[in-house]
């Protein structure tokens, strides 16, 4: 009798064990794969592409001489507009309106600039990767655009001008959505061709302050 009963409880076992079998694997949940070191070079470009912003210029323009004249460059302020989008974490491209004001003891020029930029972060990757943010971050670029000019007391022959630009300054980024600029500009601009001064050619040294919206 004993032995009937064992091999009774012997059979029903391995049936016992193959009903749990599902239920063991539902309690199985696959491992979450980490990223240890945190490693993601494009983490800001991904969240936030795009940004807007504002700058104040202080410049310093050339002196100019010929043979029958020479010029003396005086400093200006004015203000640009931006708007940019972050191709990389490293890379961006940005578009910019400066309200262009030009100051000389003879004459002066106003105009309405219009500049692509090409700009490179300078992001140390292990920090930045191991982090996701770097705080002050230094930045190079070029630009080219055109001017459109408008002069006082002489006359010009070209009322739009080709201009270049190379720059470089250290970025502030407070948090994810907002950020400040520090950096200088050289502006190179072909001569509009004054009256007054043969093949003089603006130049200006720019110190800038601005500010960005990140989204």
């Amino acid at each position: 009798m004993k032995s009937k009963i064992l091999f009774g409880i012997l059979s029903v076992l391995p049936i016992t064990a193959n009903a749990a079998i599902p239920y063991r694997v539902e309690q199985i949940e696959m491992p979450v794969e980490i990223s240890v070191t945190g490693e993601d070079s494009q983490a800001l470009t991904r969240i936030h592409r795009f940004y807007v912003g504002g700058a104040y210029d202080f410049s310093i323009w050339n002196n100019g001489a010929d043979d029958t004249i020479s010029i003396k460059g005086k400093t200006t302020s004015s203000f640009e507009a931006m708007a940019g989008i972050r191709v990389f974490d490293i890379f961006r491209v940005e578009a910019n309106y400066i309200n262009t004001v030009a100051k000389w003891d003879a004459f002066e020029l106003t105009g309405h600039t219009a500049m692509v930029n090409a700009l490179f972060d300078a992001r140390i990757g292990n920090l930045y990767r191991m982090f996701y943010k770097q705080r002050m971050v230094p930045y190079a670029g070029v630009g080219a655009g055109v001017n459109w000019n408008s002069v006082e007391n002489v006359s010009i022959e070209n009322k739009i001008s080709p201009v270049v630009a190379a720059m470089a300054g250290l970025s502030a980024e407070l948090g994810e959505y907002f950020a400040l600029d520090f950096g200088y500009r050289y502006m190179y601009m072909f001569s509009p061709k004054f009256s007054a001064i043969a093949d003089f050619a603006p130049i200006a040294h720019q110190f800038r302050v601005g500010a960005r919206i990140h989204f």
